[in-house]
């Protein structure tokens, strides 16, 4: 009995059929690529990341600049807290502090950016993603404590020295520039503005540290601390515009309110009181 020759179409088929060997030999081409590739586009995602954290903040030191034109010279008040309590014959009474660059109270809980809308730099820029840094994964929760997904509208702070008004129980160790001509020392390029804080210690909108020649200055603590979230660094602003990528020594890890300085770190710590200004600063 005779059988017909195989068709053209099933010959094709075997030719063009994958041994098992072969695909292996495919699958672990493209593993070693993958391999080599994925540092590659993580390195780049990183970097556009830092790019954009660093273009925000120069346009927020921008918007400053504008404020500063509008206002005779004077920085935007630069407030630790959006409300504060006082009491008097017993009675306990919550003002506002709405003048401020930005008057949110906690960046953890402020579930709506409108505190960023009445903050005075608003209206210069009012592009909401200029507040966040996209490389800040940390999310926002309840002002009970009930984590929610959305990340936080905010990643920055404003230096205590430009402008700030802290407590007044706190006011004569913290000194602060009120203009911008009247800056000294730290000189405008070296007296940072806003820097890009740790998500663990990120509450108001004012970035504090204990002053040299203040009797908090020898405890040795972060009042609030950098982020180290671009390659154990930060991104800083400074008061003549510039922008600056700053590495550190040691990673920043905030496991408490007013961390203690390790002693490894305490080159970290005195970089950042060397760009603030101090109680010996004229």
């Amino acid at each position: 009995m005779c059988f017909p020759p195989p068709s053209r179409n099933r010959r094709t088929q075997r030719v063009n059929a994958f041994t098992l060997i072969e695909l292996l030999v495919v699958i672990a081409i493209i593993a070693i690529l993958a391999a080599l590739l994925l540092p590659v586009l993580s390195k780049a995602k990183r970097q556009a990341q830092n790019a954009i954290c660093m273009s925000n903040l120069k346009q927020l030191t921008l918007c400053q600049h504008l404020y500063v034109l509008d206002n005779n010279d004077f920085f935007p008040p630069n407030n630790p807290g959006a409300t504060f309590t006082i009491t008097t014959n017993g009675d306990a009474y919550t003002y506002s502090l709405t003048l401020s660059w930005l008057p949110d109270p906690d960046a953890l809980t402020e579930l709506d950016p409108s505190n960023i809308m009445n903050g005075l730099l608003y209206k210069y820029n009012t592009s909401l993603p200029i507040y966040h840094c996209p490389s800040d994964l940390s999310t926002l929760q309840t002002p009970d404590g009930t984590p929610l997904p959305q990340l936080r509208w905010r990643s920055y702070n404003m230096s205590q020295s430009v402008n700030g008004n802290p407590d007044p129980t706190y006011a004569p160790y913290i000194p602060a520039w009120t203009k911008l001509t009247a800056i000294r020392t730290p000189s405008p390029s070296a007296l940072f503005v806003l820097i890009d804080e740790n998500a663990d210690t990120i509450q108001d909108a004012n970035y504090g540290s204990p002053p040299n020649g203040s009797p908090y200055y020898e405890q040795n603590i972060w009042w609030d601390m950098p982020s180290d979230r671009h390659g154990q660094g930060a991104n800083i602003s400074f008061a003549d515009g510039h922008v600056e990528h700053w590495k550190w020594l040691c990673p920043k890890v905030a496991y408490d309110d007013g961390e203690p300085v390790a002693p490894e770190e305490m080159p970290d710590f005195q970089r950042i009181n060397n760009a603030m200004k101090q109680l010996t600063d004229n």
